[in-house]
């Protein structure tokens, strides 16, 4: 079957293509767990064993396709050859489609499109994710399913990461607009965040991760909805772009976003919040009540 064109898939086009052995599609779940003083990230498999699109295998973000480092920094990039030998156990390689969601609004989903992208592979991301699947009423499995390993090349794209010191250095010369994906208040400052200190990177803008979404339906606004959003604060096609959030998560939601708005290669600081906050000598700003 000819493989689609764009960054997204519609329900519809899955489900006519539920069984097609050139179509692997992958549960990308990860539960959050606020604690008092912080947040965890248990895998999402409880969720997916209790149900999932039929077909679907598991993709365990919290294991080998991400380092949880010694600093308790979750997320964080494994090496490229670490993260693609972990993609083409789980059946993600060249000459294959593959279809990722989640079990929340997109996020998970878009963090595995971003990290395949950076590395040469071009995934889809289902638009609306299970949300809009089980709303449709379209059938659900609870029978775990694998696929067959494949073989992914490193082939890494380094203008898509961004580094602590390429983020110091946009808020000094105003070289890359910078794109803050967490709620308002937390942008602000003016609510707890589990990153450390409170407030966000000087110069940055914010997107909250939700403000993307369509609530009624979980899909992604319309590509000129999205360049509207984007162009008001700054984003526009051949401007250099980088997001971040707490965790480079939503941070990932915006730069698939920013995509399906024609904003390429948009860089995620893969550090975020939580390295950059980690760092007393970095500023934070707090904007005023």
């Amino acid at each position: 079957m000819t493989a689609p064109t764009g960054l997204l898939v519609s329900t519809d086009w899955l489900t006519a293509r539920l069984g097609d052995p050139s179509v692997r599609v992958f549960d990308c779940t990860v539960r959050i767990a606020p604690t008092p003083d912080s947040i965890r990230f248990p895998s999402g498999s409880p969720l997916y064993a209790a149900g999932h699109i039929p077909g679907a295998a598991f993709a365990d973000l919290t294991s080998g396709l991400n380092h949880h480092d010694e600093q308790d920094n979750w997320f964080m990039l494994p090496s490229p050859v670490d993260f693609t030998r972990a993609a083409g156990a789980l059946g993600i390689g060249d000459g294959l489609t593959v279809v990722l969601y989640d079990q929340g609004q997109t996020m998970w989903a878009a963090r595995l499109w971003w990290q395949l992208r950076l590395h040469g592979f071009d995934a889809l991301v289902l638009d609306g994710g299970f949300a809009k699947w089980q709303a449709e009423g379209r059938p659900v499995s609870q029978a775990a399913a694998t696929h067959a390993p494949a073989t992914l090349p490193p082939r890494l794209r380094p203008e898509l990461l961004a580094t602590t010191a390429d983020v110091f250095e946009a808020t000094r010369d105003g070289g890359a607009c910078l794109i803050n994906a967490v709620g308002r208040e937390q942008h602000r400052g003016t609510s707890p965040q589990h990153a450390g200190r409170p407030g966000h990177i000087p110069t940055s803008v914010n997107v909250p991760y939700d403000a993307v979404l369509d609530p009624a339906t979980n899909a992604y606004l319309p590509p000129a909805t999205l360049r509207e959003l984007f162009a008001a604060q700054g984003a526009i096609p051949g401007a250099r772009v980088i997001t971040y959030c707490g965790g480079a998560i939503a941070a990932s939601s915006a730069a698939l976003a920013l995509a399906l708005a024609g904003v390429d290669d948009v860089a995620v600081y893969d550090g975020s919040l939580r390295q950059w906050a980690a760092d007393p000598a970095l500023p934070l700003v707090v904007d005023s009540p």
